[in-house]
């Protein structure tokens, strides 16, 4: 059962120990008597929405898009129409999977630009996702970091879980999942530095909460890090901008590399030329 239903049944009142309702907090003691009514959200339709994506690429099997920053991958409460999902659909008719999440292999950040392969048939999805799990879809990212690591490149190997402070966070805790990033230092400014990211395993704000521990957050994360007003930018400045795998049917080796939008690069230059 979800936390947040049993939140919302908290604050309706539908939580009573002993007849009376109470708080989240409240401790229960040996003898009480729970009675509790938690209601399932209702189920929405994932419509077409006729907005515009760049495609990168397109055959029968699969497309490769360019997500902007500022767009949420998929449909969830809270975020119910003008995803990657909704523009997919008016663009196909139809895609694969679970309605929420069709024809994604893979996902980003809402703030976080870039590349995604999409699956247009149960064929390609399947094969695809096999090939996400088995770590042969290979995936690299750009970064503007605060500072620049000690070591010019290197491993950041630590399990992600959500944030036990914070359930809108994630962070590095011993029971979280395993993730790995690998990092290099691409170019080094007067306090800044930009990186490249691969991605051994695909963790929610895995580069995020991974830079963050590593005491250089991403710039402009208000996340992990703390919104900068002097960029114009949506979020993070996170770039997905390699992408390479294995076409699902033929087998041909797919590459596609992509800069990254105006926004990054105006800030890009901007860190160029801070000294204090």
């Amino acid at each position: 059962m979800a936390r947040s239903l049993v939140a919302e049944a908290v604050k309706r009142g539908d939580v009573r120990v002993n007849g009376e309702p109470v708080k989240a907090s409240h401790a229960l003691e040996e003898g009480d008597a729970l009675d509790y009514q938690v209601t399932p959200r209702s189920r929405f339709a994932v419509e077409p929405e006729d907005i515009e994506i760049p495609i990168l690429y397109e055959d029968a099997d699969l497309l490769v898009v360019n997500k902007p920053a500022g767009m949420v991958t998929h449909p969830a409460h809270g975020s119910t129409c003008g995803t990657l999902v909704n523009a997919l659909l008016a663009h196909t008719g139809v895609l694969p999977g679970e309605e929420m999440r069709a024809g994604l292999v893979h996902r980003l950040d809402r703030d976080t630009s870039g590349m995604l392969v999409v699956a247009k048939t149960d064929e390609s999805l399947s094969l695809l996702s096999i090939a996400m799990k088995n770590r042969e879809i290979k995936r690299e990212y750009l970064g503007l970091v605060h500072g620049t690591p000690d070591h010019g490149r290197g491993t950041l190997d630590g399990p992600i879980g959500r944030d036990p402070q914070n359930r809108l966070k994630y962070t590095i805790v011993s029971t979280g999942k395993h993730a790995v990033t690998h990092y290099e230092v691409r170019e080094v400014m007067p306090k800044h530095s930009e990186l490249l990211f691969r991605l051994e395993t695909g963790r929610t704000h895995q580069i995020r909460v991974h830079m963050a521990a590593l005491g250089h957050p991403i710039v402009n994360d208000p996340v992990y890090g703390h919104d900068e007003h002097r960029f114009i930018m949506a979020g993070q400045a996170l770039h997905a901008w390699k992408l390479e795998f294995r076409h699902p049917r033929t087998q041909a080796e797919m590459f596609f590399e992509l800069d990254p939008p105006p926004e990054y690069v105006a800030a890009r230059e901007l860190l160029r030329k801070i000294v204090e």
